[in-house]
Formats: structure tokens, sequence, C-alpha cells
């Protein structure tokens, strides 16, 4: 197979990753003859990562928060996307090898954001239900309403309390808006759709190893997030560290268990990895170190973006947080200094300005921070919806969401709740169910 990007006299920038950070940064230079711009990405749609947790509890639908990259740069003949993954890098030669074949590049840009960290405990990987991907939103989605639909069918208590149950381990924004939403379920939609249930069974745990819920949050939403969350039921379980799952009890660092079949990690991020590039260039997290013009350490010519890089200000003397705001900021920044570097006019640094942080906690329940000004409650929320609102790629999205949250808030009632599963083709099963005999008759 071959990449097909034809070669002309405009300054190569291949942008390897389509989040926030590589899209603002391919739509910033998309209109700039002086470059051509190639974006490679695994899939061929931008993920609206804030709201992954609206899709595991049935709140939207998974195309409401995706957005197609050929739409985006319909016009724009001078954006080559191409959908494959990179396997190496080639900083000597100037080139990337990827599932196409090779791409040369003037400037390299990584954007490939980060993954769950699972802190390299193996029985949580095969068993634990990550959220860092729609697909994998979709895949707790579906293990949560089948636990119910499962509930149904035994008479054992301590079945029926390990399908009901859900653990989620990260006091983060994610732990706690998926929290939120489980325990307005609980009460409201669940035991309508599933009569046959007491949900009063039911519990829901967030585990967090530190003293807080939020962290980097202000003292004030902590401590309101904690009580809405109590108010609506969530067991909260603070200082609290996780440290085996064997698909039934979740075990805990002061010695006790919790019963059930689902354990959602939430509990932290590490940055994806890039072959090719040289040890000593990874920091903390194994992300890229990068300086204030974005370029990674040793490099002049291969730049990283968001949450993969490890950028320190004064401020951030560990990194900027790894949320929307500075990969946005930081691809906006980079497209600017290309510029000026075309133009041969000396680069400036970035300096992250912070926007402020929220989470929501159920309907009509949020958290705010604002540089200047914290508050919580009924306005929070409308100030929460209005902005990841807007964030949306896309107008056709933004309406149907808009649609959602106002038949949601009025009716009490997701019409989501469908248990969508892939159907592979028979071939397909077929080997499967070969290599399932095979090991059979091994053992």
């Amino acid at each position: 197979m071959n990449p097909n990007i034809p070669r002309t006299d405009r300054k190569r920038v291949v942008i390897v990753g389509a989040g926030f950070g590589g899209l603002r940064l391919a739509r910033k230079l998309s209109s700039r003859k002086e470059f051509q711009v190639v974006l490679i990405n695994k899939n061929n749609f931008h993920e609206f990562q804030p709201l992954y947790y609206q899709v595991a509890t049935s709140g939207l639908e998974a195309s409401s928060i995706l957005f197609p990259l050929r739409a985006v740069f319909q016009d724009c003949k001078n954006v080559h996307i191409r959908v494959t993954t990179v396997t190496m890098v080639h900083p000597d030669t100037k080139t990337i090898d990827t599932d196409l074949g090779p791409i040369e590049y003037d400037y390299l840009v990584v954007g490939i954001g980060a993954d769950t960290n699972f802190f390299g405990q193996k029985n949580i990987i095969e068993r634990a239900l990550p959220m860092k991907s729609v697909s994998e939103a979709i895949t707790l989605r579906n293990r949560m309403l089948q636990s119910f639909e499962d509930a149904l069918s035994v008479d054992n208590l301590d079945e029926k309390e390990g399908f009901l149950n859900v653990v989620v381990v990260g006091g983060g924004p994610t732990g706690v808006e998926l929290c939120g939403t489980f325990a307005e379920m609980r009460k409201t939609v669940l035991p309508s759709d599933y009569p046959e249930l007491d949900f009063r069974m039911m519990k829901i745990y967030l585990i967090e190893s530190g003293a807080e819920l939020l962290g980097p949050m202000s003292q004030e939403s902590q401590v309101k997030s904690l009580k809405y969350l109590e108010k609506l039921g969530v067991i909260v379980r603070l200082k609290t560290r996780v440290q085996d799952f064997d698909g039934r009890y979740v075990y805990m660092n002061d010695g006790t268990t919790i019963r059930t079949n689902n354990l959602v990690w939430a509990a932290g991020v590490r940055a994806n990895a890039l072959n090719g590039l040289p040890a000593e260039a990874l920091g903390r997290g194994g992300r890229l170190m990068v300086n204030r013009f974005s370029q990674v350490q040793g490099f002049t010519d291969i730049f990283a973006i968001g949450d993969i890089a490890l950028m320190t200000e004064e401020k951030y003397p560990d990194g900027h947080p790894q949320i929307a705001q500075p990969a946005i900021q930081q691809g906006k920044h980079l497209a600017e200094n290309l510029i000026r570097t075309v133009k041969g006019e000396p680069m400036k640094e970035f300096r992250y300005k912070d926007l402020g942080t929220m989470a929501t906690i159920g309907r009509g329940k949020a958290v705010v921070d604002l540089p200047f000004w914290s508050f919580q409650g009924v306005f929070a929320w409308m100030v929460w919806l209005f902005v990841h609102l807007m964030a949306i790629v896309g107008v056709k999205n933004r309406l149907l969401i808009l649609i959602n949250w106002g038949w949601n808030y009025l009716s009490d009632d997701q019409s989501l709740r469908l248990i969508i599963k892939p159907k592979l083709p028979k071939g397909n099963m077929e080997a499967i169910r070969q290599k399932v005999e095979d090991q059979l008759v091994t053992k």
C-alpha cells in the first residue's frame, strides 16, 4: 500500500492524532498556502472526550460526540487525511512508518494523547472497564445494561448483588460524573425499565486514593461534589486504594472487599507511546518532554502537544493538566509559531491560560471553578451545559445534543438504553471456535 500523498514545494506538516490539539492545529494551518498538512488518525473521526460518560450511561448516542474529519476539511485542498497507525519515527531521515507505508515530513507534530493507566495491575487490566474511547464507553453501556438483564434471571441474592453493584475507581471528573449519572438512573429510569428488580439493592461505590474528590479543583467544589454524591446515595470511600479484582470481588488496601461484577477504572492516564523517539525525551507518565515552543527535547522539527506533551511553566512545574484546554491552546499556538518560522520570524513561548475547571454531578448539580470565581448548583450546571455544547464540533451535533438534553431534562427518561454488540462474520466465528477447540485439546 502507498500513502499516495503528492509532494509539493510547500512545507509538509505531519500531524499524528486528531484530538483537541491536533485538530485545532490542522484547522489553523488548513488555509495557509505555505503548508501541506497531512493529518493521520487511527479513526476517520474526532471524538469529544468530555462526554464519553454520557454515552456510557445512555444519555447520548455515540454519533452525537463524533465528527468525521473529512467533513471538517472538505474545501481544504492542502489537507490530506490518512486513516492509519504510525508504527515508527525516523528522525534521521525525517520519515514515519505507517500501516500504509512511509511518509516524509518537514515538521512532525505528535498529538496521540493518553490512555488508561492501570498501574501494572494484571487482573484489573483484564477485567476492569476503562473509558478512554467511544468504543469503551459503548462497551461500558452494554455491560451495565446486560448486567441488569442478567440480574432478572438469578434467584441467588449474592449473584444478583454482583450484577447490580458498580464500583468506579477514580475521583476525578469522569468518576464523579459517572457515579452521579448512575445514581440518578437508579432512582428514575431503571425501576421503570426493570419493575421486577429492587434497585434499593443496587450500590454505587466511588473509590478515591486521595483525601478529596476532584483534586485540582477548589476546596469548596471538592466538598460540594462529595455532598451532592452522598445525597444521591453514592458510597464514597476516600484514602482507599483498589489492590485487585477477580471479576466477582474488588479487594481494597484496608482488607475490605466489595461484591460486584462491574469495576469501572477511571483512576489515571498514561501517555501513548510512539516508537523511534529517544528514551531521554520521555518524562513522567510517559509524556514527551517539550520546551515552551512545544519542541520535543533534542529536536527542532518534532513537536508534541496535548496530553502527550510535558511542558513546564512556573505555575505548572509538573506539566499542564491533561485536559482539553491545554491541548487546544497548544495547537493554536504551535500553528502561529510555524507560520512565524516560515516567515523567518522568531517563535514565541507558550503560556497556558487557565479558563477554569468544571464537573457535573447529575441533573441540576455541577461545580465550576473559574480563575476569578467558584460556584456550584443549578447555575453551574447550566454553565457546564453551555460550555460543552459550544465546544462540540459541528452544528448538527450541537442540535442533536441539545434535543437529547432537553428531552432528558423534561422527561426523566433517556431513550438510548440499547445493548448493541458487534456481529462477527461466520468465518471469524469459525476461527474463534477452532482456536478454543485447539486450546482444549492442548490442555
